[in-house]
């Protein structure tokens, strides 16, 4: 998901927001540097300002929408309703007017991912090397062989393998896996990794550890 907005606060604030709901952030403080993001890394979604020196937010979703279909949502302090209409003109997708509900903010956006089938949540099917998991059914095979995974290791592999690449410090595993409220350490993560690396055998090494940090799905070939 790339941010741009040419104050990196609001930069910190919105990525703050959208990582804690799982996403991988990328941010650019102008439209040059985000289009050369876009054409690059092929973002999922684009958060844009509107107010940005040179080319504004308007210019910048024209120019986009001439290459491609990433959904873009406006987050601005400006909130007349010809702009709304223009940014929709253009080829915006939503319109969020600053102050926002930061809660609002990422809901909307979870439901434009979904909207066009770029949500990561909705995966019903995982494969990677050998490794096949059936999300609904939650089952997983390596090769043609059943491993049986007891309910957090299967939560804990699902977490990572829908968002390869991102990093996920331990505390926040511990919130989304084992919820807010749980009294136990952070040494509970690296415990359930261990024993998941074991079962998935060949492919255990497809949980990778971030040092000082946690751990990572390899988004690697």
């Amino acid at each position: 998901m790339l941010i741009v907005d040419d104050e990196q606060d609001m930069i910190d604030l919105v990525s703050m927001y959208i990582e804690n709901a799982g996403y991988t952030v990328s941010s650019a403080l102008n439209g040059e540097e985000a289009e050369q993001i876009i054409k690059i890394k092929k973002p999922d979604l684009v958060i844009l300002d509107v107010m940005m020196p040179g080319e504004d937010g308007f210019a910048l979703c024209e120019s986009i929408r001439s290459y491609s279909n990433v959904p873009i949502v406006f987050l601005t302090a400006r909130g007349e309703e010809w702009e709304k209409v223009r940014a929709f003109g253009l080829g915006g997708d939503d319109y969020i007017v600053k102050p926002f509900s930061p809660g609002e903010m990422t809901a909307r956006i979870q439901a434009l991912l979904r909207r066009t089938g770029m949500s990561d949540d909705d995966k019903e099917f995982i494969q990677k090397g050998t490794l096949k998991v059936n999300v609904p059914a939650r089952s997983v095979k390596v090769e043609k062989t059943s491993v049986p995974l007891t309910m957090k290791e299967f939560d804990l592999l699902i977490l990572l393998a829908k968002k390869p690449g991102r990093t996920f410090s331990r505390e926040e595993l511990l919130e989304m896996v084992w919820g807010a409220d749980y009294s136990g350490g952070t040494r509970t993560v690296d415990t359930h990794v261990k024993t998941l690396r074991m079962k998935l055998g060949t492919e255990g090494f497809l949980i990778e550890t971030v040092w000082g940090i946690g751990y990572k799905f390899s988004d690697g070939a």
